[in-house]
Order: structure tokens, then C-alpha cells, then sequence
């Protein structure tokens, strides 16, 4: 088999350089790092960008938020606490503005005495000199406190002025060309069509263009606004931007925990995909999720939508106890609250004060209260006449044939025996045999519903269920926006709250999660943490316009989407130049457009699609597509319907990555590997790895395999050449035409695995019994082994995989 891999290393030997970039780009970036922290001296020193970064990582903890570890009675994070007479020493003060050198806080960070030293040598903390010149001169220029940026309302500031009217499309163009022109930058040209439509088609679809849309948009030469226009129509739409909503809204398949039984959340995730493409506005898509039950004579949609509070782990182990885990259910909305729309570590004030941002215990039990009043069980078996091993929780909601036919049409109902199948797979006849059984005649769809009367909401002690405190009502936070008098205390005033004009996170923590998606990286790179540990926004006053107009255009999500992709900024090309890697690795500055591997499930969906494979049905139960034997039976305890794998066949293996089927206690391993979240809890942003495995993945996974077999018999029954057919495998599976030196290399190395499989046609036959697809047995197995093999190559390029 060594030709094999000879003809192979034809293609490969292209990609090897991109590891050496990357080693490159790293140690570029990091002496760029360096360079701009420890030889950039500002003229003016500032609170927010320079000094609160060093008291953050190095002060707060124990002179921060958190009275309960505070030092000494000292409190930095204020002004008017910083300023006054320390508690220990009152001839003395912390800071004294104009003059460090009578500041306790100078003395302290210079002296070399180790036992009066600060951070003290025990907490491994220092300060560089550096750092210590920026507090000296910040005390020296009077010590100027700032609100935290993220804490202050956004407003729209006027457009920077710049001589660029020939590249610039629009607003975010004018933001982004003045970072770019302070960093000495150039943005690039424009993308070739070809690419530029394929990137538009991944980032409102999720899908690959197909050869004669591109054929057709080069004919009739559309504009790029007209193509977003028809994308953000399709009803792919609707599914590409239901997969990051997963992420946040922890959705999966089953309970999680030991014995991690099937749930029927699915319902909840069609009425995701149907609300994106009826482009409901932000403020009422979230309203409803977090509150559609409260709603005045709220419909079956909105009481539907709010099942994404129920999408938790829960827990079915009898000897579980009760009060722990509802305790449990509750924290997990109140830090998904956090997490998802705030962009907060909530969190962290779980246990105690919140130790960097102002957020006290008492304010997250405050939160928590919003979500405490829900009529459910930690777990329902230590309840009598409560259902056992069910795939919906109460409370809940029951949908009919006839609700999918007038009411809820857009969720896309399976047949009965279908639901039967997938209930009671692997079950063995039992108690809860039966009683899955009894349900599998009704679809049930956990929900949320609060109880008759109120259930009184104290602050626990560190955290814990049994340990309850102070009793507090609903609140909120006062450091963000406080609690409106004439708001209802329920989840419904909550919703109200988030979306107040004045509540200076909602909308900037949504528009950087869709910058995040767009561009690979948040304007504020930590999207989950816009308090005093997370990043600076690298362009605060574009996302402060974009946050602004976005509420300003009633939270229309399209027209957010829109204003980005019609600018020159998205438009850019990708190329990258030694001066842009020295100046800006990171590409912080956008000066040209990022190269992003595509997600998890985007990976498998340009497979399917671009081989002709792709089932296009919207909505329905997840599905169970190609895994390796062994996986979930090696991590179960036996019992449940969700013991064995059982894996679907037909039209059920060619699902979008969307509905692949996720168990908590072992997710899909191509997804996994592929970065894609476990769903265990709310996630903002995947982790982003490149490792052997993934290669190992695309060269051996059945679906690409069988997808690359079932293209190679399309092609091998077209009365065209040899070079016309690996032509429209290229255009199909990168997106545009190969051009002549690829097309001799894949020509060449066609030719080599057509002369290894002549010669041994059980080979042949090996390499092509893959997948459950139906195969042509009317052609020749080595011819079509060779041309699945280029297939399979061309899949495996780094351009396939990668947006743009």
C-alpha cells in the first residue's frame, strides 16, 4: 500500500507549511504581547484600561467586593473606600490623589520588607515594575476612578472620521478602519465572489453553495445584499442559528446523571428553529423562554418556548435527595441567566460575595428567587403518583397530533411506532417498561409553571441546600440596573428588566456572541465575562453603536446580521501578510477576514450536502447516525433506554449535525472531537483545539467515507472525462473550481490508487464497504475505489473544513 500514501502525500504535502505558520503566529503573538504591555507607557493613565486590570488580578480577593475575605478592612474596588483612613492605621490612607508617595498603597507595592509587602510573597503574586510606574502615575495624575465599562448603559458615539470612502460600506467600517489606521494596518480587498458567497452561505446556513447556485449567482451577477436577502429566507436559516442557542441553552437528549434515560425536549428545539426564521425579535424570543408561561393567556407556543429552563440535567436516582437537587435545578437557571444573557460570572456569588465584581450573595439569592418558585421535584420517584423513568418532568405540557395540525405546525411530528421505538429501545419488559409504555402514546415536553403559593427563597450558606440563612425576595443586582418598582416580581418582571433601555449588558452580550460567530472571536473575547476579570472590548465603540442600534431596530436579529455582513470589513479576503502577522497575530484589528475551521456539525453537514447525501428535513427527534460499537454500553449501569446504542438506518443516518443524537454521560465522539459541547451546562463559546484525532477523524469517519463512495458512483455514471469529473467533485466540495496545478495532482493521484486497486481488487472491495447507502454494483470496484479515494482527499483539505 505504500503508493497509496505516496499518492496521498501529493495533496498533504501542500498543508505541512500550516503548522510551521502556526508555531510562527504564536511566537509572534506572544512577543507581540509582551512588547505592547511592558514598553507602552500611556500619556494619560486610566482607571478602566490600565490600573483596574492590575488591582483585579492582584488586589481584589482580598481588598474587593467580598466582604467576607476582605483584609484589613480595605476596599479598593471604590473610590470613596480607597480614599478614606485605613481601618488599622487612621493617620494613613490607601491612596491619596497627586501624591503616590504618601499612599499606603505605593509604600506597600515598593517596600522590601517581605513581611509588609504587597501581594504578599505567600500568594505568588507580584507586580512588575512596570505596573508599579503605571499605579505611581495614575495616584500622581489624581487617582481617577471609572465605572466598570460594561456597567454603564451603551450609547451610539458619532462615527470616526476616515479616508477610506472607497472601501467603506458602512457603519461598522468607520469603527473598525480607525483601530485598524492606529495600528498601523491596511484593511485587505475585497474576497473573490466565489469565496466570499460560500462564506455568506456557512454563516446564514451552515451549508455549502451548490455549483450551479454559484453558476447562477456568477450569470445573472447578483449582489452580495440580494444573496443575504434570499439566505436569511431559507429555512436552513432557522437551523444554523439554532446550533450556538444549544449550546447556551444546555440542550441534549437525555437526563444526564447514572442511568441517563431519553428525554423529549426535541418539541422545544423545533419551536427554536421556527421562531429564527420567523425572525422573532430578540427581546420577545428570550421573554418567552424565560417567561412565556406567565403571559397573559399564554398559548401553547409560548408555554412551549419556556422549556428551556427544563433543559437541566436532572437527576433519576431513587436515593437522590429531593430538596438537593430542585436546589440544584434552580442555581442552574440563575447561572444560565448569567452566563447567556448577562454575560456574567454569577456564579461566583453563589458561595459568597463575588470577589472581583460588585455582586453580593445576598443579590444572587436575589436572582435565584426568580427561579425558585417552579412546581417540580429534585426528583420525582420520592413523590407518590408521580410517573417513573418519564421522558418530560413536571410540570409540563402534552402535545397532540392534532396541536402539530393547527397550533404548534411547525413542530415535525414522527408516527407513533416511531415514538414507541425510540422510547422503549433497549428496555426489557418491567416496571419501568410499563410505564414508558403508558406515556409513549402522548408526546410530553417539560415546561416551565410556578406553584399556587410562593415558596419562601433564603441565602444559603456557602451555597449549600441545607443551610438556609437571611429569607430575600426577587431582586436584581443594583450594580447593573436596579429592580423597577412597578415591575412584577416574577420571571416575567425579570424578562421586563433585561430588556429595560437603560440595562447596559442585554444587548451587548448578544451582539458580540453574533460578532463571536461571525468573525471567530467577541469583540470582548471573553463572551461568557464582561465583569472586572474579563476582557476589554478590543473596539468598545463599535460595540456600543452596534448594541445601541440593535435595540434601536426593535432587536432584529437579520438586521444585526445584515449591517455586519454588508460591510467591507466581513467582505475582506483572508490573505495574510509577514507585516499583519508581526503587527496583529491575533487579528484583533480585523484587518483581514479570519480563517476559522467550520463547527462540529457544519463539518458533517458539507459533507452530506456536497455528496448529494444531505436529508433536508426540518425539525423531529434527534438521530442516531454512525458511531464506534462499544461506546455507550462501556459507560452505563445497564438499566434504562439508553443502555445499548442503537443506531438509526435510511434517511435517519443523513440528518443535519443539528439533530445527532447527544447522551451527557457520552456524547457524540465526532462532535466531541470537533470541539461541539457536551451540554452539561450553558456554554457561550467551544473551545477551539487542532489535534491528530481530528485528522484521524476526516480520513476515517463511515460518513465521510460513504459519502465520498456514493459521490464517486454519481460521478462514474456521468458520460463525462476523467478531468470533467474531478472538476465537479472540487466544485462541490470546496466551493470552487480546482485550478490547474490541482487539477494534475488529483489527476496524478487518481491514477495512482487506480493502479494499486487493478492490482489488488479485494482492496477495492474493502475500501468501499462502507455505509448502509445502497451501492452500484455495475461498476467496476477499482475505479470506483480511486475516485472515492481522491474524493475522500479532497475532503480532507484544510479549505474544505474552513470558512473562509
Amino acid at each position: 500500500m505504500n503508493m497509496i500514501w505516496k499518492a496521498k502525500l501529493h495533496v498533504f504535502n501542500a498543508w505541512l507549511l500550516g503548522p510551521s505558520l502556526l508555531a510562527v503566529v504564536f511566537v509572534l503573538s506572544c512577543e507581540n504581547q509582551n512588547g505592547d504591555t511592558e514598553n507602552f507607557f500611556p500619556e494619560s493613565v486610566s482607571y478602566n484600561l490600565h490600573i483596574r486590570p492590575i488591582l483585579s488580578e492582584n488586589c481584589f480577593a482580598c481588598h474587593g467586593p467580598d466582604g467576607n475575605k476582605r483584609e484589613a478592612g480595605l476596599r479598593l474596588d471604590r473610590e470613596e473606600d480607597a480614599f478614606s483612613a485605613l481601618k488599622e492605621h487612621p493617620d494613613r490612607k490607601a491612596i491619596i490623589p497627586g501624591k503616590p508617595h504618601q499612599s499606603e498603597i505605593f509604600a506597600r507595592i515598593t517596600t522590601d520588607d517581605a513581611t509588609e509587602l504587597m501581594p504578599p510573597p505567600s500568594s505568588n503574586l507580584t507586580l512588575s515594575s512596570h505596573q508599579i510606574q503605571l499605579i505611581e502615575e495614575w495616584i500622581r495624575q489624581g487617582a481617577v476612578y471609572e465605572p466598570h465599562w460594561a456597567f454603564v448603559p451603551p450609547e451610539k458615539s458619532p462615527l470616526p472620521e476616515a479616508n477610506a470612502s472607497d472601501w467603506m460600506q458602512n457603519e461598522v467600517d468607520h469603527f473598525t478602519f480607525s483601530t485598524m489606521r492606529g495600528k498601523g494596518l491596511q484593511p485587505n480587498q475585497r474576497a473573490e465572489k466565489q469565496t466570499l458567497v460560500r462564506r455568506i452561505y456557512f454563516d446564514l446556513t451552515g451549508l455549502p453553495p451548490k455549483p450551479e447556485e454559484l453558476r447562477k449567482i456568477e450569470k445573472e451577477d447578483r449582489s452580495i445584499e440580494s444573496i443575504i436577502d434570499t439566505l436569511l429566507s431559507d429555512p436552513a436559516y432557522g437551523e444554523k442559528m439554532a446550533v450556538s442557542w444549544m449550546d447556551v441553552a444546555r440542550y441534549a437528549d437525555s437526563h444526564g446523571y447514572q442511568d441517563d434515560y431519553y428525554r423529549t425536549q426535541w418539541p422545544w428545539r423545533d419551536w427554536v428553529i421556527h421562531a429564527f426564521n420567523q425572525n422573532m425579535p430578540y427581546d420577545q424570543f428570550v421573554t418567552w423562554q424565560l417567561a412565556g408561561d406567565l403571559l397573559p393567556n399564554a398559548t401553547k407556543e409560548q408555554i412551549l418556548a419556556t422549556g428551556f429552563n427544563r433543559n437541566h440535567k436532572i437527576t433519576e436516582e431513587s436515593g437522590a435527595i429531593d430538596e438537593e437537587y430542585r436546589v440544584m435545578y434552580a442555581i442552574d437557571r440563575t447561572n444560565t441567566l448569567g452566563k447567556a444573557m448577562l454575560g456574567i460570572t454569577l456564579e461566583c456569588a453563589q458561595c459568597h460575595d463575588h470577589k472581583y465584581d460588585p455582586i453580593s450573595q445576598k443579590e444572587y439569592f436575589q436572582m435565584y428567587a426568580f427561579f425558585n418558585n417552579v412546581a417540580e421535584k429534585g426528583i420525582e420517584e420520592a413523590s407518590p403518583g408521580f410517573s417513573r423513568k418519564s421522558p418530560a418532568k413536571f410540570p409540563l405540557m402534552e402535545i397532540t397530533d392534532e396541536d402539530t395540525h393547527e397550533i404548534l405546525e411547525f413542530i415535525n411530528m414522527p408516527d407513533s411506532a416511531r415514538r414507541v421505538q425510540t422510547l422503549l429501545a433497549n428496555m426489557g419488559k418491567g416496571t419501568n417498561y410499563n410505564s414508558l409504555l403508558a406515556e409513549a402514546d402522548v408526546l410530553k415536553v417539560s415546561v416551565m409553571g410556578d406553584l399556587d403559593s410562593g415558596r419562601t427563597t433564603y441565602i444559603l450558606d456557602r451555597g449549600a441546600y441545607d443551610a438556609p440563612t437571611e429569607p430575600v425576595n426577587e431582586g436584581t443586582p443594583a450594580a447593573l440596573l436596579e429592580f423597577p418598582e412597578e415591575l412584577p416580581k416574577n420571571r416575567l418582571g425579570l424578562a421586563r428588566w433585561l430588556f429595560n433601555p437603560e440595562h447596559p449588558l442585554t444587548a451587548r452580550v448578544f451582539v458580540n456572541r453574533i460578532w463571536q460567530e461571525i468573525f471567530g472571536v467577541g469583540l470582548v473575547d471573553t463572551p461568557g465575562d464582561f465583569g472586572m476579570q474579563g476582557s476589554l472590548p478590543i473596539n468598545q465603540p463599535l460595540l456600543d453603536w452596534l448594541a445601541v442600534d440593535f435595540m434601536e431596530n426593535g432587536w432584529d436579529i437579520q438586521h444585526l446580521l445584515k449591517k455586519i455582513l454588508m460591510s467591507s470589513t466581513y467582505q475582506q479576503s483572508a490573505l495574510v501578510t509577514p507585516e499583519k502577522i508581526e503587527i496583529d497575530p491575533d487579528n484583533r484589528y480585523l484587518s483581514r477576514f479570519p480563517r476559522q475551521r467550520l463547527k462540529a456539525e457544519e463539518i458533517r453537514d458539507l459533507v452530506l450536502a456536497s455528496s448529494g447525501l444531505l436529508n433536508r428535513e426540518i425539525g423531529g427527534p434527534s438521530v442516531k447516525p454512525y458511531q464506534p460499537e462499544g461506546l455507550w454500553e462501556a459507560a452505563t449501569s445497564g438499566r434504562g433506554n439508553l443502555s445499548a446504542y442503537q443506531q438509526d438506518t435510511g434517511k435517519y443516518l443523513y440528518r443535519r449535525g443539528l439533530y445527532t443524537f447527544i447522551k451527557r454521560t457520552v456524547p457524540p465522539p465526532q462532535m466531541i472531537l470537533f470541539d461541539a459541547s457536551n451540554r452539561d451546562a450553558c456554554e457561550v463559546e467551544r473551545v477551539k483545539t487542532s489535534t491528530p484525532l481530528q485528522a484521524l477523524a476526516m480520513m476515517n469517519a463511515p460518513y465521510i467515507l460513504e459519502a465520498s463512495r456514493v459521490m464517486a458512483e454519481r460521478l462514474l455514471v456521468e458520460k463525462t472525462t476523467l478531468q470533467e469529473k474531478i472538476h465537479s467533485a472540487f466544485y462541490h466540495i470546496v466551493g470552487r473550481p480546482p485550478d490547474e496545478e490541482e487539477m494534475d495532482i488529483l489527476v496524478a493521484t487518481h491514477g495512482d490508487f487506480l493502479e494499486v486497486y487493478n492490482k489488488d481488487q479485494e482492496s477495492a472491495v474493502q475500501v468501499l464497504d462502507v455505509g448502509e447507502y445502497p451501492s452500484d454494483d455495475s461498476l467496476r470496484p477499482a475505479g470506483k475505489a480511486a475516485m472515492m479515494q481522491v474524493i475522500s482527499l479532497m475532503y480532507n483539505l484544510e479549505e474544505t473544513n474552513t470558512k473562509s
